[in-house]
């Protein structure tokens, strides 16, 4: 179509019609031109099959040269399947890596606000029923979040030191009532876990401004599912008490109520410190005195309920077990 509109009438406006189809022209010729709006020309395109050379010819027969680009803007190409429509990449689980990182994060999150939980409890013995419901809190949606649903058969991460952070362990609570003694506290308990021989030993340390002094009690295990283990203890032992070369008493001791000053005492000890390494020298060369542990006290189960690099939730039949390995930042 034309982007103007010729009317015969306006053409010819004094010309009659004849039976012969001819017309007497009574006045000069004229041309009335009415604009109208502007139109876009349609163009079809059609390939003729015998072009080769990329030619396109339009209703006029007019040809044109086609563009070298493609005809749509698709992809020649499917995406990577491990890709969607945004470009966020996908595992082959078909989940999206973004919930896996928020994941972590939120495990990482609940990790130390555990950590700062447990912190100042004595490791659970001074805990009051506040903190305790909070430890309960995030132990259990650390459980529900564990990224190792069979942690016996993972031998790299639950091999090693473990270092207790806290415990509603009953029977534990009595030694750790120990650490309440004046000049006397907890300094450590840990547990070492060695797969290859399937032991464990359980050791805990008394620290004093004189020595230290460190039990432990030797078990065997055996795996019975993918979360638990049944296991045995052995013996104790008693290691000798390794004494301090320098002696360091507090400035101020408080005994019930009373804050009493050590400062005369520490100088006292001070020209005595010589005498202390000579002695420390010797029984530090001491074997340990090892003691059997007989009976069905002796028996035990344990079900790892949270396991990763970094930390270990286990319950038994005797309470709750918080750890975190030696080594760990959850340490720091």
């Amino acid at each position: 179509m034309s982007s103007l509109i010729f009317s015969p009438s306006l053409l010819f406006p004094n010309s009659t019609a004849t039976t012969t189809g001819r017309s007497t022209a009574t006045a000069p010729l004229s041309f009335s031109v009415v604009p109208s709006r502007r139109r876009i020309k349609s163009t079809t395109i059609r390939l003729s099959s015998g072009d080769t050379g990329g030619n396109v010819t339009d209703e006029w027969g007019e040809k044109s040269a086609t563009e070298s680009e493609p005809l749509t803007k698709l992809a020649s190409e499917d995406p990577p399947k491990d890709d969607d429509e945004w470009g966020t990449q996908r595992f082959s689980n078909g989940t999206v890596s973004d919930n896996n990182n928020n994941n972590s994060s939120k495990i990482e999150a609940l990790k130390r606000c555990l950590v700062d939980s447990v912190y100042g409890t004595g490791l659970g013995f001074s805990a009051s029923a506040e903190e305790r419901a909070e430890v309960i809190e995030l132990v259990n949606q650390l459980e529900a979040a564990n990224p190792t649903p069979s942690p016996t058969d993972a031998l790299e991460l639950l091999d090693g030191n473990w270092i207790l952070l806290y415990t509603a362990f009953s029977e534990l609570l009595p030694l750790l009532a120990v650490g309440t003694i004046p000049l006397l506290k907890v300094e450590k308990i840990r547990q070492d876990v060695n797969t290859s021989s399937l032991t464990i030993d359980n050791s805990i340390t008394f620290s004093s401004p004189f020595a230290t002094f460190t039990s432990t009690a030797t078990a065997n295990f055996e795996v019975r599912s993918p979360s638990r283990i049944q296991v045995e203890f052995k013996e104790g032992s008693f290691q000798p008490p390794k004494i301090k070369s320098n002696v360091d008493l507090p400035e101020n001791l408080d005994i019930f109520g009373q804050n009493i000053n050590l400062s005369a005492v520490q100088q006292s000890l001070n020209p005595l410190q010589e005498a202390v390494a000579n002695i420390a020298g010797v029984i530090s060369g001491q074997a340990p005195l090892k003691i059997p542990i007989p009976g069905e006290r002796s028996k035990s189960w344990l079900l790892i309920t949270y396991l990763d690099k970094d930390l270990r939730i286990s319950r038994g039949d005797g309470g709750l077990f918080v750890l975190a390995k030696e080594g760990s930042p959850l340490l720091d």
